[in-house]
């Protein structure tokens, strides 16, 4: 009985795994079926997107890391494209932390978001020529390219008493870098109790995991997406003693 109880529970398990592989199969292929290549090769090198029924064209700077579109961006695109019915974006004051390219501040700013797209100084030549490009008429509101340095600066970039946030996108922030400790408290600086994280999170090095079980002593976090195929996961966070004070509400 025993036996058959344990090659039953195997035999699930076996078909779960196998359910979970064909939706992160078909999920990865429809997130990167949105990218494209001219069709010639012209003066200036860029990739295309197709997001809200519209042609996103990206430069990227391969010179820069920052300036490289990473597919987490995808990722985090395509689930606000998807999702608007949970996640509508329209008139809400979004902030991109280390834009890059811009893909993920040009597709909030074309599903109506009042975006802040930042990023460090030697990047924003190449991210504001990007925002600008594709969204230029497209967009109820035009939105803001600025710079970031994470850390102690965020307090005075941006203000709690007036500056205040729907949702911080972030898309592959978190890598081998020296910064994470500011990073985190950036994130800790601008969320404030409304706020809502939106993380796409490619997993590389255990570093990377390890800032994962740090964020959760900060925010309460839970996973959207998992692609194993393409090492991704995306989450969406907010704070802690948000929670708190919704129960006491909930008591009072």
């Amino acid at each position: 009985m025993e036996t058959q109880q344990s090659n039953a529970m195997k035999e699930d398990s076996k078909t779960k795994e196998e359910a979970d592989a064909a939706v992160d199969a078909e999920l990865a292929k429809a997130i990167m079926a949105r990218c494209f290549h001219p069709s010639v090769i012209g003066p200036e090198a860029w990739e295309g997107y197709v997001f809200s029924d519209l042609e996103i064209r990206i430069k990227e700077s391969t010179d820069l890391y920052g300036a490289v579109l990473w597919p987490s961006a995808m990722v985090l695109c395509h689930f606000l494209e998807t999702h608007r019915d949970k996640h509508n974006l329209m008139d809400k004051n979004v902030i991109e932390l280390g834009a890059g390219t811009g893909l993920v501040s040009i597709v909030s700013s074309l599903l109506g978001a009042k975006m802040t797209s930042t990023d460090l100084p030697d990047v924003l030549g190449n991210l504001q020529y990007n925002v600008v490009r594709n969204t230029k008429g497209r967009c109820k509101y035009i939105p803001l390219v600025t710079e970031l340095i994470w850390g102690p600066e965020v307090e005075q970039r941006f203000p709690r008493a007036t500056h205040s946030f729907d949702y911080i996108m972030a898309a592959d922030v978190v890598y081998s870098h020296p910064y994470l400790e500011e990073l985190m408290d950036t994130f800790d600086h601008l969320c404030q109790e409304n706020t809502q994280i939106l993380w796409a999170m490619r997993f590389r090095l255990d570093r990377e995991n390890s800032f994962v079980d740090r964020f959760r002593q900060r925010f309460d976090m839970e996973e959207i997406y998992n692609l194993p195929s393409l090492s991704i996961k995306l989450y969406r966070a907010w704070r802690k003693d948000k929670r708190t004070k919704d129960q006491r509400k909930a008591a009072a």
